[in-house]
């Protein structure tokens, strides 16, 4: 059996819940392709805070300062699911900051084969690690980690792929788009993912080929058995 479907994942590397999301689809994606499908999984850019300064400050004063509510308190059930599902999140530790050089890195990484680890590298530095992802030193040593070169490259992609957003009607995310017309947002379980992905094969004309009787002779793509 083989069937193929196209996933952009639009999130924002600040965005606890894009993180979970992040994670449940990568597992949703691999039993996909346990029963013989492709996922291509292509990561795309939102910043629910463009304004953010590049400087950084605690993620709890920023919380405090727009909610008005002791940040810990509010923080509880995003870290509950977070740790269901095998994450590390330490608020306390992380910094709030501006993404879009974090973003640039991703469409770099991704035009490398890497889009997907990028973007798990760069979630795991804001959440667990403390990481300022808008400095350019920290950028640097998570691209090496990932076995990514930064050309310097992409900013331009990235404020395309912002818009764009925009003119589908993005207004929050996680979002993942199947093949262009499918949307599902939230951070879904796993079961969900999996099911919007056999559902979305079926109704793009790619379900399975269910192969009838066992194999006999036949010509490959370059090859004949004779």
């Amino acid at each position: 059996m083989c069937w193929y479907v196209k996933v952009e994942i639009f999130s924002d590397v600040a965005c606890p819940w894009c993180y979970i999301g992040h994670v449940r689809f990568a597992e949703a994606a691999e039993r996909f392709r346990a029963k013989g499908g492709a996922v291509e999984v292509t990561m795309r850019p939102y910043q629910l805070d463009p304004g953010a300064s590049a400087d950084g400050e605690p993620l709890y004063d920023v919380l405090e300062r727009k909610f008005g509510a002791d940040p810990r308190e509010i923080s509880g059930r995003v870290l509950g699911f977070a740790e269901e599902s095998g994450l590390e999140m330490d608020f306390a530790r992380a910094i709030s900051t501006n993404t879009f050089e974090a973003h640039r890195l991703i469409e770099v990484a991704t035009r490398q084969g890497r889009g997907e680890e990028m973007a798990d590298r760069l979630f795991r530095a804001y959440f667990a690690e403390g990481r300022n992802v808008a400095d350019p030193g920290v950028l640097a040593e998570l691209a090496a980690e990932t076995g990514v070169e930064d050309t310097g490259e992409g900013a331009d992609e990235v404020r395309e792929q912002i818009d764009r957003a925009r003119s589908l009607g993005v207004t929050g995310v996680p979002l993942f788009l199947f093949e262009g017309q499918f949307a599902v947002s939230g951070a879904q379980p796993v079961d969900a993912f999996a099911a919007a992905l056999d559902e979305v094969a079926a109704r793009t004309g790619q379900t399975p080929i269910v192969r009838l009787g066992a194999p006999a002779d036949g010509c490959a793509d370059d090859s004949c058995a004779l």
